[in-house]
């Protein structure tokens, strides 16, 4: 099969899929703000969340333009994905970076659904997006590490078996770049919660599990660390691009299910005897909508084809993000409008999704950052922060 022919297979495999979970699904893990355990261990069975995973490791080897058509897919269906698709962009991290001996011991578990790896401890109460200012330390001890410190925001670590922590091992007053002397590690959850990492939850506006992590002389082995020591700035940074464009995906699928939802309302709701989709005052917003959705599209697929042949794909990745985050915010908007009042009542789901989508304006990266290295690293302007 040619490559669109294969896109188009995997589209409807996860439509079929997202048919068995309907709004009502959604709509009832909100209110209770519950993990979609089901929808989770649907997509595993299918092997969609080893979707990177090479062949050799028990995944689907798939690229990250598959990838993020899965992610897509989830959200134009009227799902989430953020509860479980940091699995995917973590994932490279890993297949990276990782020795020999992880990639043998965890990847397999991972693609067969023993294992999760959904949880990416970075963030800190006080550097924030300065990630290199991040106060977390992990100190060599013998055969361990010893790792002190605070994290926020860090999601579905209540759901995940593993995850990969961002620490500084050397201080930042001895490093020669700001970016060196941080190192990752892949901590084992199922050992440490209770042995020197506590999880103290956090309720957010919308239904995704995040925490605040606390690490009290928490020991892990020295085997966790993940490539060489000193240089996880740079292994991260590989994640990210992927994460930026797969969430650029997610953010396509939303824009999709608020531009076809408006649309239905507006062609079956009449008032005054006519559809209110008639007048232009209504569709016009829904149509600039759609083309704005479609050309972010555009670009997510073009990072996504540079990250797929190993080419630099910051700049596609951020501006994918950045496009398709501002085109779904503005479907969300345009969907509230269509639907009028009945937009805040829940049964209808619009709210849902227009909390869902509004995190995109500020995490995983906000767009005020990535104007920000557009700015520099793209156009050569002086550095903002």
């Amino acid at each position: 099969m040619s490559q669109p022919e294969l896109h188009a297979e995997l589209r409807r495999a996860v439509r079929t899929l997202c048919e068995r979970f309907p709004d009502s699904y959604w709509r009832e893990l909100d209110q209770a703000r519950a993990y979609p355990q089901a929808f989770v261990e649907a997509l595993t069975e299918a092997g969609y969340l080893g979707a990177l995973i090479p062949h050799e490791y028990g995944g689907l080897g798939l690229s990250l333009t598959a990838a993020s058509i899965i992610l897509e897919e989830i959200q134009r269906s009227g799902g989430n994905a953020g509860p479980y698709h940091a699995q995917m962009y973590i994932m490279g991290t890993l297949l990276r970076h990782g020795s020999a001996t992880q990639k043998r011991e965890y990847l397999p578990r991972i693609a067969r659904g023993e294992l999760r790896l959904q949880a990416f401890g970075v963030t800190e109460p006080e550097s924030g997006s300065d990630t290199t200012s991040l106060q977390t330390t992990a100190v060599r001890q013998g055969d361990d590490y010893v790792v002190n410190g605070c994290k926020i925001y860090i999601s579905r670590v209540q759901h995940s078996d593993l995850m990969l922590l961002l620490a500084r091992t050397t201080p930042l007053e001895q490093v020669r770049h700001r970016s060196d002397g941080l190192s990752v590690f892949l901590v084992d959850l199922r050992t440490a919660i209770g042995r020197g990492l506590r999880v103290e939850q956090l309720r957010v506006m919308i239904n995704n599990e995040t925490n605040q992590l606390f690490f009290d002389d928490l020991r892990i082995p020295a085997s966790s660390l993940v490539g060489e020591e000193g240089r996880g700035f740079r292994y991260i940074l590989d994640g990210w691009n992927a994460e930026r464009i797969l969430i650029a995906a997610e953010c396509i699928g939303d824009g999709r299910w608020f531009v076809e939802r408006a649309t239905e309302r507006a062609s079956a709701r009449r008032v005054f005897g006519k559809p209110i989709g008639q007048n232009q005052g209504v569709q016009f917003p829904i149509a600039r909508a759609h083309v704005h959705v479609e050309a972010a599209d555009l670009m997510r697929f073009r990072a996504a084809e540079l990250f797929d042949h190993g080419q630099p794909c910051g700049p596609a990745a951020n501006m994918a993000k950045l496009l398709a985050a501002d085109a779904a915010w503005e479907a969300a908007n345009v969907a509230l409008q269509t639907y009028g009042g009945y937009g805040f009542d829940v049964e209808y789901d619009i709210e849902r999704k227009f909390r869902e989508t509004r995190l995109y304006q500020v995490a995983p990266i906000s767009t005020n950052l990535i104007l920000a290295y557009i700015a520099e690293h793209v156009l050569g302007l002086p550095r903002s922060y």
